[in-house]
């Protein structure tokens, strides 16, 4: 799970730690395009 106090600084923590996964991978080997576009989703607590 990735935290931030901020959603610029949560979109921050997603890229970097996508970056370090694949760091030294081969992404066109792994079918990625060259700079492949990152989707995420997120899921808030309910308010009442």
């Amino acid at each position: 799970m990735t935290e931030a106090p901020t959603l610029d600084q949560l979109a921050s923590n997603i890229l970097e730690a996508i970056s370090l996964h694949l760091d030294g991978e081969d992404l066109a080997e792994l079918g990625f395009a060259e700079n492949p576009t990152i989707l995420a989703t997120m899921e808030l607590p309910a308010v009442a």
